[in-house]
């Protein structure tokens, strides 16, 4: 692998569970430099079942830092995290420079807000399918949708195929 490639992981309050914690896990165990990244540095975020996670690095020193991959999880926080320029605009700069772009469920919505899904095939949890095509997505009920550089998938039930996706791009 040479240099170890960096991941952002971002992270804001009722993150989906699952949706965080098997990418994180896989990606660290394949050797990649794997960041936790919240609004807030070295502050502890509640899963929406109240399982903790704590960021590394805070949201303004992340978007200035080049990532070459940036995973979304989904559950309440994409909404949350869609409000902070700082975060959109990490997903939009990494997106930029061709980084692997992985939003899962609800996640998308902070693509949305980057404005990088427009004539990209794509696939989320149902309720913000809309979202996705008013934005220009073409949307695809699929376990796992791969355009390029971005990577979506609906469910929890989906986190194996996404989590391959991932890493296989990333070996690319």
């Amino acid at each position: 692998m040479g240099v170890k490639q960096r991941i952002a992981v971002l992270v804001e309050r009722e993150y989906e569970d699952m949706e965080l914690w098997y990418p994180y896990l896989r990606l660290t165990e394949a050797g990649y430099d794997v960041a936790i990244v919240g609004p807030e540095a070295n502050k502890e975020y509640p899963s929406k079942h109240g399982y903790m996670i704590k960021s590394c690095i805070g949201m303004v020193e992340a978007k200035d830092q080049d990532w070459d991959a940036v995973v979304i999880p989904g559950g309440w926080a994409p909404d949350r995290l869609r409000i902070y320029p700082e975060m959109v605009e990490l997903v939009r700069k990494t997106n930029e420079r061709n980084g692997v772009v992985a939003a899962i469920c609800h996640g998308p919505s902070l693509l949305v807000s980057a404005d990088i899904v427009r004539d990209k095939k794509t696939t989320s949890y149902v309720a913000i399918k809309d979202d996705l095509v008013h934005a220009g997505a073409k949307w695809n009920d699929a376990e796992v949708v791969t355009d390029g550089n971005l990577i979506t998938s609906r469910t929890p039930r989906d986190l194996v195929p996404f989590t391959k996706a991932i890493l296989a791009a990333l070996e690319e």
